[in-house]
């Protein structure tokens, strides 16, 4: 298989809701191992370099069980799904029982066969860690107390809801330090080196089946916010921080093997530092999500060594969806932005069909919803044009819109450019609700004396411009609210105007 791309797309899926529709189109039980070739070819036909099958690993009858006496559990369950029973909830796929693939989405051999099929069209396969925490019911809890953060009978008896009695010991629930505990998890000693030996061991096996893992809420094991969240509890912070303990021997016996961190509280950079390949970038879905266009330049202004290594997303499995969270002009604007952006690019199922309902990963099912059409095409024509050789492996570099005084209008735009070899390609979107204009001047002043052709990837229009004029004073650009370009560009005899 080809190397990773510099910039991946990687596309999310819900496993166990995928595959129950598939059965429920089919008329049959579908697994992992039994998928139709036609629906890979669908998931290639997409452009992505990559398929993360969320939520394989076997699930805990406990942890479910525990989630069915919760009242605000199941009421975000009906919300999701207004005529939910009990037979709807499989579990959380975050309350891991066993690293081992559950039999009711077929099994080890299932996943080989799955990827086995994703290899074959040249997609890599992702699959789920979760380093925090496991299901009460987990062999760990029983054979290696160790491996847990320990509490006492008065713990117990004063918080309950903190604390669960497994096996005769009491072992706190899992938690991250600003929500009450998760009532269906344990939380595990990051500090244990027993613990972190066999966490690297899981990871080797999983090397060995998957192509890269996608590290759940990746920060709360790092050394300091450990020792923030359970102080006394786990006593001093070992000389080496979590991940490069883990992560460094996993690298050494497979070094294309990718480590994806879900990612929070500014700790982007540290993870990128112990190891992690990618980390999502939260902090640009909420400037698209809330703020304005200054905050996402801005955002875009880091160092691109460290932008190239993030992963750009406006919807996953954790967040609302986006066609429920943006306006629809909105939505496809922010859509392209995230999209031609360096770093990985995350797309989750349903986004491309405009789904609204975010399904609770407990959930084996979701609501029926209609496809938005429209909006399915926009995402084909954006996957299209994002495959390019240079918004996958060029170089990129942020435009500077230049106005006029009496026209500030230019601020509500953030433009860049892509480039690998002789392919170019410009990116200018309006993040605003009013019309903008703007010059933008382009990096390419070796294009003096030539014409520069322009093509739009979503309206197929070219155009020709002065190439000494895209430089100085720039390419002139008029966009409705929410407007965008995506241009490819290349010497061109004379077409017709851009108009000016």
């Amino acid at each position: 298989m080809r190397p990773w791309p510099r910039h991946p797309v990687v596309y999310e899926i819900n496993t166990w809701v995928w595959l129950h529709e598939l059965s429920e189109a089919s008329g049959r039980p579908v697994t992992l191992g039994t998928v139709a070739a036609g629906e890979w070819d669908a998931l290639a036909a997409l452009g992505v370099d990559a398929v993360w099958l969320m939520g394989v690993w076997e699930r805990s009858p406990a942890g479910l069980r525990i989630a069915l006496d919760d009242a605000g559990l199941v009421a975000d369950f009906r919300r999701a799904l207004p005529d939910f029973t009990e037979a709807d909830a499989v579990g959380s796929p975050y309350c891991v029982r066993r690293y081992v693939v559950d039999e009711r989405l077929g099994g080890p051999n299932g996943l080989a066969e799955a990827r086995r099929a994703l290899a074959e069209r040249g997609l890599r396969l992702v699959l789920d860690f979760v380093p925090n925490h496991v299901a009460p019911d987990h062999p760990a809890a029983r054979e290696h107390p160790e491996h847990f953060v320990l509490g006492n009978e008065e713990d117990l008896r004063r918080d309950p809801a903190s604390f669960l009695e497994v096996g005769g010991r009491v072992i706190a629930r899992g938690r991250d330090p600003f929500f009450p505990a998760w009532p269906d998890v344990l939380q595990l000693n990051a500090f244990a080196t027993g613990l972190r030996k066999q966490a690297a061991s899981i990871l080797i096996d999983m090397a060995a089946a998957c192509d890269a893992v996608r590290c759940d809420m990746a920060m709360l094991v790092m050394n300091d916010v450990f020792a923030r969240t359970w102080g006394e509890r786990v006593g001093p912070s070992p000389a080496t921080d979590y991940w490069p303990s883990v992560i460094d021997g996993v690298k050494r016996r497979h070094p294309d093997f990718r480590f994806i961190a879900e990612a929070y509280w500014d700790l982007e950079w540290a993870l990128q530092q112990q190891g992690f390949d990618h980390c999502y970038d939260k902090r640009l879905y909420d400037r698209l999500a809330k703020e304005g266009p200054d905050s996402v330049r801005l955002h875009l202004t880091a160092d691109l060594a460290y932008q190239a290594r993030l992963v750009r997303f406006v919807e996953n499995h954790d967040e609302p969806r986006a066609a429920a969270t943006f306006a629809p002009e909105k939505a496809r604007a922010v859509a392209v932005t995230f999209a031609t952006l360096p770093g990985a690019r995350l797309f989750h199922d349903g986004q491309l069909a405009g789904r609204r309902v975010r399904v609770p990963v407990f959930l084996a099912r979701r609501p029926a919803e209609p496809t938005d059409r429209d909006l399915e095409a926009f995402y084909r024509k954006l996957l299209g044009a994002i495959g390019a050789p240079a918004l996958r492996e060029g170089t990129w570099r942020l435009l500077e819109p230049t106005g006029w005084s009496d026209n500030p209008t230019s601020r509500n735009l953030v433009a860049w450019a892509w480039e690998r070899g002789t392919e170019r390609h410009v990116v200018v979107v309006n993040l605003s609700e009013e019309r903008a204009q703007a010059r933008i001047p382009l990096p390419w002043s070796h294009l003096a004396g030539q014409q520069l052709r322009l093509v739009d990837a979503f309206t197929g229009e070219s155009y020709d411009r002065d190439g000494a004029e895209t430089t100085f004073p720039g390419l002139f650009v008029d966009l409705p609210a929410w407007g965008f370009h995506l241009l490819a560009a290349a010497e061109s005899a004379a077409v017709r105007p851009w108009p000016a």
